[in-house]
């Protein structure tokens, strides 16, 4: 779970990245695609500099909510839940954090310390169990859907 002063410290350096959110988005998929070859066709048929775009507002939307935490955690749960539509299973949830973490780390620099690395870390943690429920519960209904017809 993440803490009230891990939450700020996210909060606080999401402002420090927003000046080179682009470049970190672009970090972001280049290190995920270079962590998992295999994601790329998860994204074949998206305009891959929308979806940046799309990451880019997420991440903020998230980041902002992170201190009101029961609507937050629904909404990532159906964030999860959509994202199994397009093919994404638990197992991607690992290597996004890793990538993510990775870029995170480059775009903040010197002010990328443990303890911020600690906090990002948490967050993500919360971020992934909530929408790998999501998409596991997606699964499950595809599989009820299956085994009744």
């Amino acid at each position: 779970m993440i803490t009230p002063k891990q939450t700020q410290l996210v909060q606080n350096t999401w402002q420090q990245v927003l000046p080179v959110s682009e470049t970190v988005a672009d970090l972001f998929y280049r290190r995920l695609f270079e962590l998992d070859p295999g994601c790329k066709a998860l994204f074949r048929d998206i305009d891959l500099d929308a979806q940046k775009t799309k990451l880019l507002q997420t991440m903020s939307a998230t980041i902002t909510s992170l201190h009101a935490i029961e609507p937050l955690l629904y909404d990532l749960t159906e964030m999860g839940r959509r994202h199994a539509w397009y093919g994404v299973t638990a197992y991607h949830y690992q290597t996004v954090g890793a990538a993510l973490l990775w870029a995170l780390e480059r775009g903040l620099g010197e002010a990328w310390t443990p303890e911020v690395q600690a906090a990002w870390a948490a967050a993500y943690a919360l971020i992934a169990e909530q929408m790998i429920a999501g998409t596991e519960a997606a699964h499950a209904d595809d599989n009820r859907r299956v085994a009744v017809n």
